[in-house]
């Protein structure tokens, strides 16, 4: 029989998982009597190349009695050998710690976790023998304090990484958090010993964040906020003083790099009025603050207070003092959206390509788990005392208890959250960095993959380890928030959350649902039953109702997917596209939440939300597609010209909601929606033209004139709005040898038609058609012939009508008709050789007219969107006087639109790039709100808006987020001043002798 061959050692390390075998045999050879059974147990070891590496400069330090103990030690290969070489292999920073101090691997290898008093009071010995004098160096201090900290953490990690790494986690977050607030005490201890009269002032410690929820990271900024009372005698202002010496002490004693190294920052941004507001306050003074000035995050971070260092009376009276503010914030306004818009600020702040990667802040990451627990803890915590604990695993566990989040959900984001704590940890043991970033080199994924257990394929098994994770989390907050409303209506497993009415009720008010009990009437009568509708709605809720709580106005979203899902009923398309296609669901929540304008038309016609379930349909249509649709329509109705009418209508009604849906979905530019809102109506007014001219047929037997509609101002412009009316000019030409009043007479028969029909009740919005640009205005015929117009024209036209006329273009008709038209027009408006002073004056004037009249009694010219400074009209007539003056000379800039022509101003030199872009900005900003204004409200507004909460729900169209209503108003008010100032510069300043010879500005 023969007998095994003996491995070879390169064989032997690459067993181990050594990558670079030839370094590491030499390394073992190096190591000599440690290298048999170090060999042995290396597979254990995170990174084994980095091991050998750190176990030979360690060798290399140690004297000879040291080296012979460890020898021992590794002949054993029992657990001793498995911390060693854990702690080695998973760090280069504790690696570096042991080179320095070898005597610190005995603590390693017998390493446990010592009760919360044993530490500190061995931190604080650290410092106590080394304390400097009064005054005196502290260098000693510091140097001790951080040789004891590393000591300790090298200890933690040496259980941490030898354990069920996810079994170990709350009690090594837990030793890491004592042993931050040992080191704290500690460093107090150092800058009392600095700061005369330190003992005139009683000064406390409290943690927050992960500190005070004793659930730390290895490496992190340490949240703290400090308060103080006066020793007995002591005026509060010198107390103050004094404290605040000794805490900026204290922060030094931890940040300051010393040759040992530093700990982290003490961060004290937490505190009252943040970086701006006093280091230390008295606990009175704290209790004011937050009764009266706190943001609803400051009650969320108060949460995890705890004290941890200082005077132990003065921390508790502390807490004392703003615990119960704490348990009230959920019943302030806002509550929720406040909580998250803080959220999303934190989102906005990543560096796009750093958001995949993100452990903590990214979506799907820590913060969620977090934010989610302790929202749920503040809202029902008010009621229920046994929420009130500190750290996100137990926090958890409570909800879970107490019926308010089910045990499975519980379970799987108790999982979630381990995971992604214990990769956050192994990920910053490496280098002792603080950093939450998921690698991306193979051979760090390699390591991260191997520290958490994973030794075939480590790199592709954290990977999906990772991303399985976060998918989860990712899926909390409806799951947390959400499911659990349904258990208070309908029938759920056993695994769900059991909610009270009022608990439900309390739920929604907290999360911004304005009529808690009628949300709840909606949900159970969209979720009770057996029926496969009940319970496919059971599925979609959570999800939607935490869409629409995303939003503006949860209530009217809520309310109308009820009347959409009524209507639907057990339509087989309908839930199966919410259900399927994961973008239905939200744009349909989205557009309900946020849209009295689009909710009312999909209510009215609940099969359009069929478009939602396919990615391409929300898009506009162009001209010649909607055109074929409203012909093919009006032909199928050739006996009826009302009902023709209602299905071109109707085309239009599905038209807007598609442009809106699109626009509401962030989908679309603003030349976009201009583009296909202009489209939309020349389709709509040629299809109703073509109806008009049918029945005129029909009743006078003949056509004897051919009809053009001239689209004016934002029709014209192709600037078109979701509440602008149709400005039009009709025009007609009689066929050769016809009767002229006779054709007067058809001509006025098809546009009345067209006016009344479009104008009248239907199932799309009224399109009002405003021919008050005619000649004449509203005292003179409704539609004229070419001649006629060249006639009027040439005698009795006035300097606005050619201003007017600028934006003249054909939108409907006879084709060849506009293009006359519009032959005419042209050296009206573009004037070969500019305008006459005298008709800049009239202009001027009429524009101060217009300002002074116009804007309604008690309005506000600052905020009035169309006619007051560095609005619309404003932008528009700076671009328009300078097209009468100039346009001769330059036809580039002849364009009826208002952003196109400004481009080609600047580059004509006409204007220069900074004062076009001023009037750019406040152009669109006011169009992109008068848009959204319409949505939100299902009406124009003309004004910003001053009811906080239109002004809320129109920024949150615009996709600025809850809350911004504020800063809506300043963004615009900011944009129209710069806007207002160039106005009144090109307009009204220049010399209007200078004509076209005028200077570049360039």
């Amino acid at each position: 029989m023969a007998t095994p061959r003996a491995e070879s050692p390169r064989a032997a390390l690459v067993r181990a998982g050594v990558l670079d075998t030839d370094r590491g045999l030499a390394f073992v050879e190096e190591l000599g009597d440690w290298a048999p059974g170090l060999v042995r147990c290396l597979a254990k070891a995170p990174d084994p190349d980095q091991a050998l590496l750190t176990l030979t400069r360690l060798r290399e330090v140690m004297d000879d009695q040291q080296r012979t103990a460890v020898a021992d030690v590794l002949g054993t290969c029992d657990v001793r050998v498995h911390r060693l070489i854990a702690v080695v292999g998973a760090s280069a920073a504790f690696g570096d710690h042991l080179v320095k101090h070898p005597q610190s691997w005995v603590e390693v290898v017998n390493a446990e976790l010592d009760p919360a008093d044993v530490v500190r009071a061995d931190m604080v010995a650290a410092v106590e023998g080394v304390l400097p004098a009064t005054g005196g160096a502290p260098e000693a201090a510091y140097d001790a304090l951080r040789v004891a900290y590393d000591r300790r953490v090298c200890r933690i990690a040496a259980i941490d990484l030898t354990s069920d790494p996810f079994e170990a986690l709350p009690a090594v977050a837990e030793a890491l958090a004592e042993a931050a607030g040992a080191a704290l005490e500690a460093a107090h201890r150092i800058a009392a010993a600095r700061v005369a009269d330190s003992d005139q002032v009683r000064l406390a410690v409290i943690a927050m964040g992960k500190t005070g929820g004793r659930e730390l990271n290895y490496i992190s900024d340490v949240d703290v906020i400090f308060v103080a009372e006066p020793a007995p005698g002591v005026p509060e202002p010198d107390a103050m003083r004094i404290g605040a010496e000794v805490a900026s002490e204290l922060m030094r004693a931890c940040s300051i790099r010393t040759a040992e190294g530093s700990l982290w920052q003490v961060d004290a941004a937490l505190r009252p009025e943040g970086k701006a507001g006093p280091l230390v306050r008295s606990v009175e003074n704290h209790r004011y603050y937050y009764e009266r000035w706190a943001s609803t995050w400051e009650f969320q971070a108060l949460l995890k207070a705890r004290p941890v260092a200082g005077d132990p009376e003065v921390g508790q009276a502390y807490l004392d003092a703003v615990q119960p503010f704490v348990w009230q914030a959920s019943s302030r306004d806002n509550f929720v959206s406040d909580a998250q818009a803080m959220r999303r600020r934190v989102e906005q702040l990543l560096p796009p390509g750093e958001a995949e990667r993100e452990l903590k802040l990214g979506k799907g990451g820590l913060r969620d788990i977090e934010f989610s627990v302790q929202l749920l803890q503040m809202v029902h915590g008010r009621t229920d005392p046994r929420l009130r604990v500190r750290s996100t695993l137990s926090g958890l566990e409570s909800l879970s208890r107490g019926g308010y989040v089910g045990r499975t959900d519980a379970h799987d984001l108790d999982d979630a959250y381990r995971v992604l704590r214990v990769l956050e940890h192994r990920i910053q043991m490496w280098r002792m960095k603080r950093t939450h970033l998921m690698p991306v080199a193979e051979h760090d994924l390699r390591r991260l993959g191997r520290a958490v257990g994973f030794t075939a394929d480590p790199v592709g098994q954290v990977q999906t380890l990772r991303a399985e994770e976060s998918r989860k989390a990712r899926r909390l907050h409806e799951r947390l928030f959400y499911r659990p409303l349904l258990s208070a209506v309908a029938r759920l497993t056993d695994d769900d959350a059991r909610l009270t009415t009022q608990d439900a009720e309390q739920r929604l008010a907290a999360l911004g649902y304005r009529d808690p009990a009628g949300a709840m009437r909606h949900i159970e009568a969209l979720t009770v039953g057996v029926s496969r509708r009940a319970a496919i709605q059971r599925t979609l809720l959570p999800v939607l109702l935490r869409r629409f709580a995303d939003e503006a106005d949860p209530d009217m979203g809520l309310l109308a997917f009820r009347k959409v899902s009524d209507a639907l009923g057990s339509t087989h398309w309908y839930l199966k596209m919410l259900r399927d296609e994961g973008g239905a669901a939200d744009i349909l929540a989205r557009v309900l939440a946020s849209s009295r304008y689009v909710g009312g038309l999909i209510e009215r016609a609940p099969s359009t939300v069929a478009m939602f379930g396919d990615t391409d349909a929300l898009r506009p249509r162009p001209r010649p597609e909607i055109t074929e649709s409203m012909h093919v329509a009006v032909e199928r109705h050739r006996g009826d010209d009302q009902e023709a009418v209602t299905a071109v209508r109707t085309i239009r009604r599905a038209e807007l909601i598609r442009i809106a849906t699109a626009d509401l979905a962030g989908r679309l530019e603003l030349l976009d929606i201009e583009d296909g809102l202009t489209d939309l109506t020349a389709a709509t007014l040629q299809a109703v033209l073509d109806v008009a001219i049918r029945a005129a047929q029909r009743a006078q037997g003949t056509i004897v004139t051919r009809v053009a509609i001239i689209g004016m101002g934002r029709l014209g412009g192709g600037e078109t709005g979701y509440s602008s009316d149709a400005d039009v000019l009709f025009v007609h030409d009689p066929l050769p040898g016809v009767d002229a009043q006779l054709a007067q007479s058809q001509a006025e028969r098809i546009v009345t038609e067209v006016r009344r029909w479009l104008s009248g009740a239907g199932p799309d919005p009224a399109l009002g058609i405003d021919a008050d640009l005619r000649p004449e205005g509203r005292s003179g015929p409704l539609v004229r012939t070419l001649e006629s117009y060249a006639a009027y024209y040439a005698r009795w036209s006035e300097g606005w009508e050619a201003q007017a006329l600028l934006r003249a273009t054909p939108v409907a008709g006879d084709a060849d008709l506009g293009q006359r038209f519009i032959a005419l027009i042209d050296p009206l408006r573009y004037p070969a050789d500019g305008i006459s002073a005298s008709a800049i004056r009239q202009i001027r004037l009429l524009k101060a007219r217009v300002e002074a009249e116009r804007i309604p009694r008690g309005g506000d010219p600052l905020t009035h969107l169309k006619l007051g400074r560095g609005g619309l009209s404003d932008v528009e007539w700076t671009v328009q006087l300078m097209q009468l003056r100039y346009a001769g000379q330059f036809p580039q800039i002849r364009n009826p639109a208002t952003i196109t022509p400004l481009h080609a101003m600047v580059d004509c030199d006409l204007i220069s790039a900074e004062n076009a872009e001023a009037l750019e900005q406040s152009w669109t900003m006011a169009t992109r709100i008068r848009n959204a204004s319409v949505l939100w409200r299902g009406r124009a507004v003309d004004s910003l808006p001053s009811d906080i909460v239109d002004a809320n729900g129109i920024a949150s169209v615009l996709g600025m987020g809850q809350g911004a209503g504020e800063m809506l108003r300043n963004d615009y008010l900011r944009m129209a001043r710069r806007a207002r100032g160039v106005m009144e510069r090109e307009f009204y300043e220049h010399d209007p002798d200078a004509g076209r010879d005028r200077e570049p500005t360039r």
